[in-house]
């Protein structure tokens, strides 16, 4: 491990400190601060108000108070690099002997004018300003209080969910943009933050577990580092897990490269062939072992892999047997799923795009498509989800209202990632607990809401969704 070392006033940390650190930080690995004490710095700010300012900095990774001479420090404890600002290239520095004499190096910034502060990247994944615009009329139109809601959410905390399905890791990396190539018409960047979020399956049992529900989960997952990483994040949340390794597989990443808060790529690695009949076999066992205590089981299927129809089949069979409730979505964003192969479910709720897949059917209107998904499959609810346009809700119970959109309720749209997730999730669990079918969407489409107004996939809570019906 590389360390570096900084040493200096810091009365107010300015943009010009900033580009010092940043430069430092990416010179090593650990980047260690030395602040003057007040001794030295006599006329500037407290160094305990100093040392604080210093130690939120996102760059540093330790500081301290220098309280002896700076040559002193550097001999004594040797950093692998030692930087300063590009003002003292052309000065004496007294320290360069010493750090020769150690086989350390002396760096000074570049003196580049490009800048992004680490510390306000973060704020645009921190900073989450939902705001949602409720649709009364819907509301009044089947006569739903706010009250009515609250009385749902509340009942979620009975309720035992089982998800199966692909997990998948979403990373974004957040870019400085630095212009055009002169080589090429190519955008260039430099990667300067990243941010790791627990998705696919695995986001869909994190949103039951944070909105009440005792969740278990059920996945295959690489051999890698993000095995541990997703193990460690459910377990946090205590979600009970069972999680099987295919050596084969990688655990599906997903990677965004943004800059100014805009997606400019994204590279998938992960194989969609289909996890062997052994952990098939498996995944099948674990279901009979927890099934009797199974309130709703979740498909969340991405097509790479964990839930082959053969599969699917095998655990609705069980399902029916013991009367629960199954809900599913089958994503087709850059791949090619089928929400046909999910039979006797309660609800899906496939995109457009994704039931005229499924029923290769690119000609006909959203009620017949409807129509033909609940012949072929005996589905008893359909959410169509449209983006901007909401949600398209069928209901193919006799002696009732059929169909029924509610419109986008949030206003602030910063990433759509994950509404789909959230949508099944929370109207899943609002079905389980008894709500009606409207009840139900309408909740879904409050988490959707919640989802898209943040970066990246972050559990909903209880508390956000109520904190929307006050």
């Amino acid at each position: 491990m590389k360390t570096v070392f900084v040493n200096g006033d810091f009365n107010i940390l300015h943009p010009g400190h900033l580009r010092l650190l940043k430069f430092a930080k990416e010179s090593g690995d650990y980047l260690i601060v030395g602040l003057n004490n007040d001794e030295i710095n006599k006329k500037g700010i407290s160094q305990d108000v100093r040392l604080e300012s210093i130690k939120a900095t996102s760059y540093v990774d330790e500081a301290f108070i220098l309280d002896k001479p700076v040559l002193s420090f550097i001999k004594e404890y040797e950093p692998d690099i030692v930087v300063k600002g590009k003002e003292y290239e052309a000065k004496e520095n007294k320290e360069l002997s010493i750090i020769n004499s150690y086989g350390g190096k002396l760096l000074f910034t570049s003196g580049a004018i490009g800048f992004s502060s680490i510390d306000l990247l973060k704020e645009e994944f921190l900073r989450q300003n939902t705001k949602i615009d409720h649709n009364y009329e819907y509301l009044n139109r089947h006569n739903i209080s706010f009250e009515d809601l609250i009385g749902v959410l509340d009942q979620f905390i009975n309720l035992n969910v089982l998800v199966i399905g692909d997990t998948i890791v979403d990373e974004y990396i957040t870019c400085e943009p630095l212009g055009m190539s002169q080589e090429d018409p190519t955008i260039v960047v430099s990667p300067l933050m990243n941010n790791k979020f627990i998705g696919g399956a695995a986001i869909v049992a994190s949103h039951a577990k944070t909105l009440g529900a005792h969740v278990e989960f059920i996945s295959v997952l690489g051999d890698d580092e993000n095995y541990d990483y997703v193990k460690n994040g459910l377990e946090e949340l205590k979600i009970k897990v069972k999680l099987f390794k295919d050596s084969t597989r990688p655990t599906t990443l997903k990677q965004r490269f943004r800059a100014k808060e805009k997606t400019l790529l994204r590279v998938n690695h992960l194989k969609q062939h289909g996890v062997s009949s052994e952990i098939q076999d498996e995944i099948l066992r674990n279901v009979e072992d927890k099934i009797d205590n199974v309130d709703l089981i979740i498909f969340s299927d991405f097509s790479y892999g964990v839930l082959p129809s053969n599969l699917i089949d095998k655990i609705t069979n069980l399902c029916r047997k013991k009367n629960i409730l199954m809900s599913a979505d089958s994503q087709s964003s850059s791949q090619v799923g089928d929400i046909s192969k999910f039979k006797d479910m309660t609800i899906v709720t496939p995109t457009e795009r994704e039931i005229r897949l499924s029923l290769n059917n690119f000609e006909s209107g959203l009620v017949i498509l409807s129509e033909e998904l609940i012949t072929k499959t005996n589905t008893q609810y359909i959410f169509t989800t449209l983006g901007a346009e909401g949600v398209m809700i069928y209901n193919s119970a006799e002696n009732e209202l059929v169909t029924d959109n509610i419109k986008a309720l949030a206003n602030v749209v910063k990433d759509v990632s994950g509404a789909g997730d959230s949508l099944l999730t929370c109207s899943s669990m609002a079905l389980s607990v008894g709500a009606n079918i409207w009840m139900s969407a309408y909740l879904g489409s409050i988490a959707s809401a919640i989802q898209v107004s943040r970066i990246g996939n972050i559990p909903i809570y209880k508390s956000e969704i109520l904190k929307e019906l006050e």
